[in-house]
């Protein structure tokens, strides 16, 4: 019987290979699209805009959106293992024999 730790993974690349999957069926056809598009439109003489050459290209923006969230999650991650950290004496209890004792350990031989 697998545990718990390897059945979460096994479902979280489960759903991560069905979102891959689904992105590159969105991708194909955002592709087909602008190729279709692109064949049966005539060249037509786009009028440049003041300053347009000055604005950031939709990859850099992609690149710094992502860039930011990675920052961001990564100062989340710190901050969720911080309160852990900063609760792991009360998350913990001594019994009576000294030993460390998780407090839902505790909880459920207090229950039997």
């Amino acid at each position: 019987m697998p545990d718990v730790h390897t059945a979460t993974q096994e479902f979280q690349e489960q759903i991560l290979d069905t979102i891959r999957k689904g992105q590159e069926a969105v991708t194909d056809a955002t592709r087909t699209w602008a190729e279709t598009v692109q064949a049966i439109t005539p060249s037509l003489p786009i009028p440049s805009l003041p300053f347009a050459d000055q604005l950031p290209k939709p990859a850099e923006l992609v690149s710094n959106a992502y860039d930011f969230a990675e920052q961001f999650l990564a100062a989340q991650r710190k901050f969720a293992e911080d309160v852990i950290a900063a609760t792991a004496p009360v998350l913990s209890a001594k019994d009576s024999t000294g030993k460390t004792e998780t407090a839902a350990k505790k909880a459920s031989s207090q229950a039997k």
